[in-house]
């Protein structure tokens, strides 16, 4: 076990902040934000679509590009660890559904304007990275606060 008076390793501590940042993001969103989209009127629809992408785009780029970066150190660091692997695996998950789900429907919003199909769409398809993100948060946690037990030391 770690000794008590010894700070927590401060890779570990940023992979953690990051990816909990983005749990109760992806909330917020899953839970607030896109059901929300229902209640813009179609008229205001694409500008708003538009204004929504300039936004989250400046919140969510850095913290997933900080939960990647944090992500590759750790899984060098600890390349023997399954659960570091299982995050990782998660995080690659994620990143292929915001590809080719998420931002597509996105793009199409903006440009197409209002569509209560592809708004509930939206709402569903992104139950996967909503429960992705979750479990990655709790990995990471889990590992910040017994990395002895769940790290192999180098």
């Amino acid at each position: 076990r770690r000794d008590p008076m010894n700070l927590p390793d401060p890779l570990l501590v940023t992979h953690a902040l990051a990816s909990v940042s983005l749990v109760g993001l992806i909330w917020t969103i899953q839970l607030v934000h896109y059901p929300l989209f229902l209640r813009v009127p179609p008229e205001a629809f694409a500008g708003y679509e538009t204004e929504h992408m300039r936004r989250i785009t400046w919140l969510v780029g850095p913290l997933m590009l900080l939960e990647a970066g944090s992500t590759i150190l750790v899984t060098l660091r600890y390349p023997e660890s399954a659960l570091v692997w299982i995050g990782a695996a998660l995080l690659i998950l994620i990143w292929v559904l915001t590809a080719t789900v998420q931002g597509p429907l996105h793009t199409r919003l903006a440009r197409d304007g209002f569509d209560e199909v592809r708004i509930r769409l939206l709402v569903r398809s992104n139950w996967a990275r909503t429960i992705a993100w979750s479990i990655r948060g709790v990995i990471a946690l889990l590992i910040l606060g017994a990395e002895d037990v769940f790290l192999v030391t180098p």
